[in-house]
């Protein structure tokens, strides 16, 4: 198999975006209890508004984002009547946000599906609301998935992070076949396998770009655990229908970070806080007087 290296004529470019954000962010309780975890700061900002201002640096300037009856505060946070004082000042003004709700939690297929009157039959990017990825200087990883999208004539294409292996059985494990550097065509996908069945250390990192025939496979997709549809199990079936479907690495530098437990928070909130451009030289100095004690 060879990769293609030039993007097909007929291949549209995503121009929408989706943000699942209707979890209930058990695992950060009581910090959660009365707002979001997409709403929990990271340095300055909560992690809803890293995760729309990497949107945006894909050139992307209409979002989704799938909520339920207790996630009010997100649209709030966007609402442009209550940003006179800048507090969006990374967010430029021509980005449209759009609100839907999934008011079961039923899966993260589920809670996609719940975008397919917004897409209109349009390819587009899946950002989920509670992983911030940090990309190297001048770059964006996620644009780069939207290039291994088109430049392959993908069905899908899907960002991947090396893991433990002992890890494997929390995420969706790739079975890579051709591999060209970063990029990788995939053979199968498996949702939380054993460590003794998984296919590789290869775990769904958080992004994905899906043309628009993947609500067809959803509405495929029969319950799994907890009679919740996963979005692992509608790309395998589309990958059994001849579905071309490519895994793109995270590279050295790149990260992403998983505010859905209390280890993964603390530290993205830490890194970031040494990145501050004001106040990071300052809060690296006092970290290391704590680290002394």
């Amino acid at each position: 198999m060879t990769f293609g290296t030039n993007i097909h004529q007929t291949q549209q470019r995503p121009r929408k975006a989706v943000i699942p954000a209707a979890g209930s962010g058990t695992r950060l309780l009581p910090a959660t209890k009365s707002q979001a975890k997409e709403m929990l700061l990271v340095g300055r900002k909560p992690v809803i508004q890293h995760v729309a201002e990497e949107i945006q640096g894909a050139g992307i300037n209409k979002i989704l984002i799938v909520t339920n009856q207790k996630k009010r505060a997100l649209e709030d946070h966007f609402d442009p009547h209550l940003n006179h004082f800048s507090q969006l000042q990374e967010i430029d003004n021509d980005i449209e946000f759009f609100y839907t709700r999934q008011s079961h939690p039923k899966g993260l297929a589920d809670a996609i599906s719940k975008a397919e009157t917004f897409v209109n039959n349009e390819p587009f990017v899946v950002c989920l609301g509670d992983s911030i990825i940090r990309s190297k200087p001048k770059s964006n990883v996620l644009e780069s998935l939207i290039e291994t999208y088109m430049r392959n004539q993908a069905n899908a294409s899907i960002l991947f992070e090396e893991v433990a292996l002992e890890s494997v059985v929390k995420y969706g494990i790739a079975a890579p076949d051709f591999e060209q550097g970063l990029t990788f065509s995939i053979a199968d996908i498996v949702e939380k396998p054993s460590v003794d069945k998984a296919p590789s250390n290869l775990a769904v990192a958080a992004r994905y770009v899906f043309s628009p025939e993947i609500f067809d496979y959803i509405r495929q997709t029969k319950p799994g655990r907890n009679n919740e549809i996963q979005i692992t199990d509608s790309i395998r079936l589309a990958l059994q229908n001849q579905g071309r479907v490519f895994g793109l690495k995270l590279d050295h530098g790149e990260k992403r970070f998983d505010i859905g437990n209390y280890r993964a928070y603390f530290e993205a909130f830490f890194r970031f806080s040494l990145a501050d451009p004001e106040l990071g030289s300052d809060f690296r100095e006092y970290a290391k007087k704590m680290l002394e004690l």
